[in-house]
């Protein structure tokens, strides 16, 4: 079969093909494996012209009318490659779909993958309505929020709706001594914040709760990586008043490749947040070896196997946090982090995602 991935976004600020491999490599790597088996092309809308080959994919840099309700040319061109299955980036273009149908005909397959949209209202969901007329298959990180786009009358049924992760990891387990050699944490145990310092985040109740885990466990330690400083003030407002034994250390902005040895460092991942289209960091953690310990939301339950390779709790709730902290020195950490690497091969890496994605277009 033939796959054309295809995007109605324009990135204007990247204006190299190296730069954009780069950019996207944590959802590249399942095309790779596609291409294996599968002709797999990309058509591409950065600020840059031409064509471009890469561990067996086919990129298109297109130079066509950016950010257009009427993307002729475009989709005009994608019929030129002469598709079996379009994979449209993201739930947000259902005018371009509906025109990407007309073009292409009956033949060709549309499947939409979500990422982290979240369903339209007003005019614009009457436009999702009939494009999901269009289209034959969504991928979504979690069913369950394909289900509420169903719900919220977005789409007409959860029928054409497949579980697929949106993203991978590039990382493999560093060997410990070797990763606290480059991180020099410390503690036991090492939890890992990764995120932006933001509502949607929550950092202000995780760190309330693992502040007060810390005086029943001193010991324990938390590092906090983030690329956004939203509710930095009110973190060290937290960390001035009642962490004075130092249990938290801002680690802030770092290369995304020194992420592995702070993964490879830490015995758990902690995440708060409210809402996640799949969940990078925790990912990327679990590939690690890191047992995830996240919010009760649907990618979250999807990516820890609804709680068995790591703990859930509901998302706000401080008290719920702190019971499960409290449970953690416990526990059979080193079983949960190997259930974390055995579900993250089967069910999160770039091959299984590959192997689904390749299931679903057979069914079609």
């Amino acid at each position: 079969m033939h796959f054309v991935f295809v995007s109605y976004n324009y990135s204007a600020d990247c204006s190299s093909p190296e730069a954009w491999m780069d950019r996207i490599k944590i959802y590249v790597g399942s095309l790779v494996c596609l291409s294996k088996n599968h002709l797999v092309t990309r058509v591409e809308q950065i600020n840059y012209e031409g064509h471009y080959s890469q561990d067996g994919i086919r990129y298109y840099f297109t130079n066509f009318p950016k950010k257009t309700y009427f993307p002729r040319r475009l989709n005009r061109f994608v019929k030129h490659l002469n598709p079996d299955i379009v994979v449209v980036s993201g739930l947000h273009y259902p005018l371009q779909v509906i025109q990407l149908r007309l073009t292409l005909g009956k033949k060709a397959r549309i499947m939409a993958q979500n990422h982290a949209e979240k369903p339209f209202t007003g005019v614009k969901k009457y436009f999702q309505k009939l494009a999901d007329r269009c289209i034959d298959a969504y991928l979504f990180a979690s069913r369950d929020m394909g289900v509420e786009w169903v719900k919220k009358g977005n789409l007409a049924s959860a029928d054409k709706i497949h579980e697929v992760m949106e993203v991978s990891s590039t990382f493999l387990p560093m060997d410990k001594a070797q990763a606290l050699g480059h991180t020099h944490a410390k503690g036991s145990p090492v939890f890992l914040w990764v995120g932006r310092l933001d509502a949607n985040k929550d950092p202000l109740t995780v760190v309330r709760a693992f502040l007060r885990f810390t005086c029943v466990h001193p010991e324990a330690r938390l590092y906090m990586i983030y690329h956004t400083e939203q509710l930095l003030t009110g973190v060290k407002d937290l960390l001035a008043r009642f962490d004075p034994n130092k249990t938290v250390t801002l680690i802030g902005k770092i290369l995304h490749t020194n992420l592995q040895s702070w993964y490879s460092s830490a015995d758990v991942i902690l995440s708060g947040s409210y809402y996640e289209g799949s969940g990078t960091a925790v990912c990327e953690a679990m590939s690690c070896g890191c047992m995830p310990v996240v919010t009760d939301i649907p990618s979250f339950r999807m990516i820890t196997d609804n709680g068995t390779c790591g703990l859930l709790y509901k998302p706000g709730d401080e008290e719920g946090l702190l019971s499960i902290l409290k449970k953690i020195p416990y526990m059979d950490i080193a079983e949960k982090q190997k259930l974390a690497i055995e579900y993250f091969k089967s069910n999160l890496s770039f091959e299984a995602i590959s192997k689904k994605i390749q299931d679903i277009a057979e069914s079609l």
